[in-house]
């Protein structure tokens, strides 16, 4: 095997500790970084995240697959930016006010990270002034994402689309929602760009918004 093939077995298999010295090791053998981040992280988190598609893989192993990409990245990062490597884009992702679930919002973040993403994570709770202040501070970011786990906490979503259209900056975002309780039909009722059942789905769905 090739030690781009090591690293992509190793993140599939969720193997942490392995992932980082192969990366290194894969550095030192002259590969760039992101050759490797492409071709060894982020197609093994693809892989992952089709297989949860199909049911073939569930949330424990998509976690752990995810914590073995970010020890992999942890070690590409500074070599990412000597090389000038760019985001695919900027995510801001939150689970809405009221809201304390996160495993859900957490699998997507890595999920979009696995996919090159720069994503900055506001936690559980997320008001959708937070939201809007947040981007009124970046106005490079691409894409929104709205989590709500309880239907008492849906309405949420549409308060923070709301927010971000009162403030004039719903025509410089992409907003994609998710969580248990949310459906296609909620998604186009509060006005958001995408919906996707689960994280892997999330993850594809983000660079197509960006791609257009």
């Amino acid at each position: 095997m090739t030690i781009i093939e090591d690293i992509y077995s190793a993140v599939l298999r969720g193997k942490r500790k392995e992932v980082a010295p192969l990366v290194q090791q894969a550095l030192d053998e002259g590969l760039g970084a992101e050759e490797v981040l492409n071709e060894a992280l982020v197609a093994a988190m693809s892989e992952i995240g089709e297989r949860f598609s199909r049911n073939e893989a569930f949330v424990p192993e998509m976690l752990v697959a995810a914590r073995a990409m970010a020890a992999g990245t942890e070690v590409l990062k500074p070599h990412l930016a000597e090389e000038g490597a760019e985001p695919v884009g900027k995510a801001v992702i939150g689970t809405v006010r009221g809201d304390m679930h996160d495993i859900g919002k957490n699998l997507v973040r890595m999920m979009i990270e696995g996919k090159g993403f720069e994503v900055t994570d506001l936690g559980v709770d997320v008001a959708p002034e937070q939201f809007v202040t947040f981007l009124q501070e970046h106005d490079d970011v691409d894409v929104v994402c709205c989590s709500a786990l309880l239907t008492t906490t849906m309405p949420e979503i549409g308060a923070t689309i709301r927010a971000i259209e009162e403030a004039g900056l719903r025509d410089k975002v992409k907003v994609m929602v998710g969580g248990a309780p949310v459906t296609q039909a909620f998604a186009d009722e509060v006005g958001a760009d995408a919906y996707t059942p689960d994280a892997g789905a999330a993850a594809v769905r983000a660079v197509e918004l960006v791609r257009g």
